[in-house]
């Protein structure tokens, strides 16, 4: 038999206290549901006068009169060329005309065509007369009430679909009642607005990215951050040029030739500016082989191009796994506004070197990367709306973004000859244009001009550490914009 023990008056009294405490708390939380809403409708509504006007309302719009001549010409008034010339909107077919240019481009010359071709294709589509696969979502708005319910019940909805809003100035209420559906390109480019796209395809890029020529030779950091020059005088000029100071960061971002970056800083800082922005910096990524070389030849001589360096030491993997996880770290602590970028691009190279997550791996270097990168080209080549991208300051966005680009490699170039010569003549300066973090095609060109000048010289690998910290220095940079100039 158990033995029952005597009850303690201590532990009645605790007892009582808490069943009291939770009484209190759930009167409380009754006592807020029941409270009313701020500024609810207060109005009446008249179902009868509800009823009668829907009827009347239906019976008026009965099945028109089929009316071959007035319908052919409906059809006519409908077609994209004739909404074009109603709203005298010609700029559309000048960005068709650049929608085709880049469509070429991408197939033909096969210039970056896994980005250039969806936002080329974007562009094409957005600029379409008619189309209004950028258009928003269409409101009604009713001054009473009763009107409101009246547009509802017409259209199929009920009172949970209207809107209503107290205007403080006025004080009245406001209702609306949604009308029509954005269009396609408009939902998905709620992932760029919301800043989840670019993210997501540095995760992409962290998992299909080598750190160990970077972890190898830690002094590539410093050609990394030289390369990021460009960013910085390039931000410097836009603010000569009249922007204001959240737009010129946005701008700046360009020379990091890093099209996500520059999407994502945009976003945030300047969003008006999204189409030119984002069309320059893949345009010009795409164009790294054609702007670089001169550059890196007219900085180096024939002697310096022909330096060889030696083999890197050889990494191991718990420093592999160790660092993307210390970078993520020490970043975040000292910059929080750039632990977006880093952290998705140091989490999607954890993911690579781990060794246990194989599969993970293989779906953020396809299958998520690639539907990602469709959504992001698509959804940014259709900003560029004709009558908002044809401006004067798109042209000056377009001389700045060379500006960058020019820079941002100079800048790597000049400080890599600085430690060729520190070092005693082991560094081969070509490397240094690969701090742009254009990965991997900046660093393809550092090997491709280095073959020119010898064709036994290998530097694909030396040129990877620059081109992944130019990767981490735009990222950094980004925060930098944002801590000073996010609203």
């Amino acid at each position: 038999m158990y033995k029952i023990k005597k009850a303690s008056w201590r532990r009645g009294v605790a007892c009582l206290l808490v069943l009291l405490s939770l009484l209190t708390v759930w009167a409380c939380a009754e006592t807020a549901q029941e409270e009313p809403a701020a500024y609810m409708p207060s109005e009446q509504i008249d179902w009868e006068a509800v009823d009668a006007a829907v009827e009347e309302a239906s019976q008026s719009s009965g099945d028109p009169e089929i009316n071959v001549l007035q319908g052919l010409g409906n059809i006519v008034k409908s077609t994209g060329i004739a909404k074009s010339i109603e709203d005298g909107d010609w700029k559309c077919y000048i960005m068709i005309a650049v929608a085709c240019f880049f469509l070429y481009l991408a197939i033909v010359k096969q210039f970056e065509p896994l980005l250039l071709l969806p936002i080329a294709f974007g562009m094409l589509l957005a600029n379409l007369p008619g189309a209004g696969m950028m258009s928003h979502v269409s409101y009604t708005f009713y001054e009473t009430l009763q009107d409101a319910v009246v547009g509802a019940q017409r259209l199929g909805k009920d009172m949970s679909d209207i809107v209503w809003r107290f205007n403080e100035s006025t004080g009245t209420m406001q209702y609306s009642l949604q009308t029509a559906n954005a269009g396609l390109l408009y939902y998905l480019y709620q992932g760029v607005k919301l800043g989840i796209f670019p993210p997501i395809i540095f995760m992409g890029v962290g998992a299909m990215t080598d750190f160990s020529p970077l972890i190898a030779n830690p002094k590539s950091l410093l050609l990394g951050a030289a390369a990021q020059l460009g960013i910085f005088l390039t931000f410097l000029g836009a603010k000569a040029m009249g922007f204001a100071a959240n737009e010129a960061g946005s701008i700046g971002i360009i020379g990091g030739a890093d099209g996500p970056t520059a999407i994502f800083v945009t976003t945030k800082l300047a969003p008006h500016l999204l189409g030119p922005i984002a069309v320059a910096a893949y345009s010009y990524m795409a164009l790294v082989p054609v702007i670089q070389p001169p550059i890196m030849r007219a900085l180096t001589t024939e002697k310096e191009r022909k330096i060889r360096m030696g083999q890197l030491r050889k990494v191991t993997k718990t420093e592999t796994i160790i660092f993307p996880i210390m970078v993520t770290i020490i970043v975040s602590l000292l910059l929080p506004d750039a632990a977006t970028l880093v952290g998705c691009l140091m989490f999607g190279n954890l993911v690579r070197v781990c060794g246990v997550t194989e599969r993970l791996s293989k779906t953020v270097q396809n299958e998520l990367c690639n539907i990602v990168t469709i959504f992001l080209g698509l959804t940014v080549g259709a900003t560029t709306k004709g009558s908002t991208f044809l401006t004067l300051d798109t042209i000056k966005i377009v001389v700045l973004g060379v500006v960058a680009f020019g820079c941002g490699t100079a800048g790597g170039v000049l400080l890599a000859k600085l430690m060729n010569v520190l070092s005693g003549g082991t560094i081969n300066p070509l490397i240094g244009s690969a701090g742009v973090s254009a990965v991997p095609m900046a660093a393809r060109v550092s090997q491709k001009e280095g073959q020119k000048a010898d064709p036994g010289n290998f530097l694909l690998m030396h040129a990877m550490g620059p081109n992944v910290a130019g990767v981490i220095g735009s990222a950094v940079a980004a925060g930098v914009f944002i801590a000073l100039f996010a609203k």
